[in-house]
């Protein structure tokens, strides 16, 4: 392999932000915040809107993350959802 052409892999911190919950696992992700760990240690900070922890594959419900008004954008531009009704 060449060297010098691939980017670093480090333990960084992800954090969940609809759920609120942190993990620390290794990424190569580019980071400009920092955390200090449950180990005292301080990590680099990568922030997330969905992981396993808020995803509904993950948790068995069904739950509408709203980023920047991106569902009242949809809903104006193609109507509310009918629930229940089929498409026949």
């Amino acid at each position: 392999m060449k060297p010098d052409i691939h980017p670093e892999y480090r333990l960084v911190v992800f954090q969940d932000q609809s759920a609120g919950t942190s993990f620390l696992t290794r990424s190569t992700i580019a980071t400009n915040e920092t955390v200090v760990w449950e180990d005292g240690n301080e990590y680099p900070l990568a922030k997330v809107e969905i992981s396993s922890e808020s995803h509904p594959f993950f948790t068995g419900q069904m739950k509408i993350v709203d980023t920047a008004g991106r569902v009242e954008r949809f809903e104006r531009r193609y109507g509310k959802r009918r629930r229940g009704s089929s498409a026949s």
